[in-house]
């Protein structure tokens, strides 16, 4: 667990963790927050499912036992170094709970298991009109790379 002064981040471990409930609103709450429609029970099973397969990485912040923030990490290969590259796909702190150290706490320990897992690097996207989320990313030691062109192809 990483503290700071107000929140506590840890990784959640499945459906039995007693903040998986919690944790799992707060997740609709942020689809919602981009325009998703609410499915409380359908983010439920995929956060399970996510957590079970190991495919991803769920991490939870807050106070007591109150979920603040999300965040959501993809391990991926990186064969160049012969590591793993975390991803961040997902980080969201309620609007209450904002300039608190929630996501800061969240950051941070996702730092910390990277390091202890070995991982090359934690990488992160966010839109350029983000101007707060690029703000607190530089704040915690993430860096705009310029010489990376972000592609997609949509299925």
């Amino acid at each position: 667990m990483t503290a700071t002064a107000i929140a506590t981040a840890r990784r959640l471990t499945g459906a039995d963790d007693l903040l998986f409930r919690e944790t799992s609103e707060l997740f609709d709450e942020y689809r919602q927050y981009y325009g998703a429609n609410p499915a409380p029970a359908a983010v439920a099973e995929w956060m399970h499912e996510q957590i079970m397969s190991e495919r991803a990485r769920i991490y939870v912040a807050g106070t007591g036992i109150e979920a603040q923030g999300i965040c959501s990490i993809a391990v991926v290969p990186a064969a160049l170094t012969l590591r793993t590259a975390w991803l961040v796909r997902d980080l969201y702190v309620t609007p209450e709970a904002r300039a608190q150290g929630v996501a800061r706490a969240l950051l941070e320990l996702v730092a910390h298991d990277a390091r202890r897992n070995g991982a090359h690097r934690v990488s992160l996207q966010t839109e350029t009109a983000n101007t707060r989320a690029i703000e607190l990313y530089a704040r915690n030691g993430y860096s705009v790379l310029t010489d990376v062109a972000l592609m997609e192809h949509p299925l």
